[in-house]
């Protein structure tokens, strides 16, 4: 569980890490600091592959554990696909793919909603956050869930929402799909820096 103070990790390992970050205020005050205070150090590859980790294991909202397996998992495949592979695993886990389907408004948010039951995949309720989702999956809101408050106004907190295209969700039914395997967009993160740092 991530105990450290969110403004802080940000500070160090960019605004992607958390959307609490992501804002204008956030990044005035981070440029301020940065122009009051003393020039950073120039990071060694081992630092900057340290510090893409960290993004990683924050940004999904993982443990070191859960990093090194992912990585061991992907490792078996040869060539240019590995980060593409592990890419692939981080999203598909399911309350990334809840997260990616506008229903929370974090990672930790959504990783609690999968926690409490409110999520049925394939017809089967799920309580496991790291599930892994294949393109075909159906995702559903828990009927027991539907007129709970975290669920309230769906229609409105999703009308201007633009998921990526690999999953969609069909807010008559409150249901989603997985279309497609998901593609790496994210320029935020450098997967191969962290493949590197656990190939030492």
């Amino acid at each position: 569980m991530i105990s450290k103070p969110k403004f802080k990790i940000c500070r160090r390992l960019g605004p992607g890490v958390f959307d609490k970050c992501q804002t204008s205020k956030f990044v005035s005050s981070s440029t301020k600091s940065i122009a009051g205070g003393k020039r950073p150090k120039a990071l060694t590859e081992y630092g900057a592959q340290l510090v893409e980790k960290q993004k990683i294991r924050f940004s999904y909202g993982i443990s070191e554990r859960q990093l090194s397996n992912y990585v061991k998992k992907v490792s078996v495949v040869k060539g240019a696909g590995t980060a593409e592979k592990l890419y692939e695993n981080l999203e598909s886990r399911l309350d990334n793919v809840i997260y990616r389907m506008g229903l929370g408004a974090s990672r930790r948010a959504t990783r609690q909603m999968v926690s409490h039951g409110h999520f049925m995949v394939n017809n089967h309720r799920v309580t496991i956050p790291s599930y892994e989702l294949r393109p075909g999956d159906i995702v559903k809101i828990r009927e027991g869930s539907k007129n709970k408050k975290i669920f309230e106004n769906l229609t409105d907190r999703l009308k201007d929402y633009n998921g990526p295209k690999w999953v969609l969700f069909d807010l008559n039914k409150l249901e989603g799909k997985i279309l497609d395997k998901p593609k790496n967009t994210e320029t935020f993160l450098d997967l191969n820096a962290v493949l590197e740092f656990y190939s030492r």
